[in-house]
This record gives structure tokens, sequence and C-alpha cells, in this order.
């Protein structure tokens, strides 16, 4: 059995891109040594939403992962640069990586993130505002 990460996010704007891709950057290095990792990609969807797919061998390991080093870092950035930011995490049978279709519709029972200037569907509680399956970029590995 397998733990899937799926997270979404939103830049407040294009001014913001550069440091998300920083982080981002760095962060996708932090990844392809990190105990447990067995694959993923990244996405996009309308209005610059970003989303993560992560599967990993365990919640344990995404945990360590997510709390150290350049993800650490990159947290407080994230939430003063969105305005929109949702996760949802599960279990899977193997370890196969999801289709960014079931993860969207994995994301309506998620829950959103803080950020300092939220969106109106992220005031609401919306983990997927905008409704649009993302379409599936780069992949990552180990």
């Amino acid at each position: 059995m397998a733990f899937v990460s799926v997270t979404r996010l939103r830049p407040r704007g294009f001014r913001f891109l550069p440091v998300i891709a920083l982080h981002t950057w760095r962060s996708r290095r932090q990844l392809r040594g990190a105990a447990g990792f067995l694959g993923g990609y990244l996405a996009t969807g309308p209005g610059l939403s970003l989303w993560t797919v992560t599967v990993w061998t365990d919640e344990a390991a995404m945990r360590v992962y997510r709390n150290a080093s350049s993800h650490l870092a990159a947290m407080p950035w994230l939430i003063g640069s969105c305005d929109e930011a949702s996760m949802v995490h599960w279990n899977v049978e193997g370890s196969s990586i999801p289709l960014p279709v079931e993860v969207a519709e994995r994301m309506k029972q998620g829950r959103t993130s803080k950020v300092r200037h939220p969106s109106p569907g992220q005031a609401a509680g919306d983990t997927w505002p905008d409704g649009k399956v993302p379409s599936r970029g780069p992949g990552l590995r180990p």
C-alpha cells in the first residue's frame, strides 16, 4: 500500500511566479533524495493553478520530506504568495501514480490550507474553485 499526497496552489498573480518557481526547483531537488518517495508529477490548471502529485511508501515518509529543508522553507512564502491552497491525501494499493482526473475528484474531499489573502472560493472552503481537471506536466522521479 502506498500514500498519495496532492497539493493545489494558485499564485495571487504573475509577479509571484518567480519566487514560487525557485521554491519549486529547490523542493524538487530535495525530493530526488527523499526516503520513501516513489514518483509523481507536476500539473497546471486554469488561472495559474499549480498541482503536485506525489506517491510515497507511507505517510511518515511524506511528513519527513514536508517538514525538512527546502520544502519547509517554502511554506511561509506560499502563505503570502497564493490566494488558494488545498491538499488531499489517501492510500492506494500498489504504487501507481493517479491520473489527473482522479486527483481532481479526490481534491473535492480535501481541505484548504492557510493563505493570507484568500480568494472568494478559498474563503468559502472550496478546495478546487475552478473545477477544471489539471493538465499533467513534468514527471517527478526518485
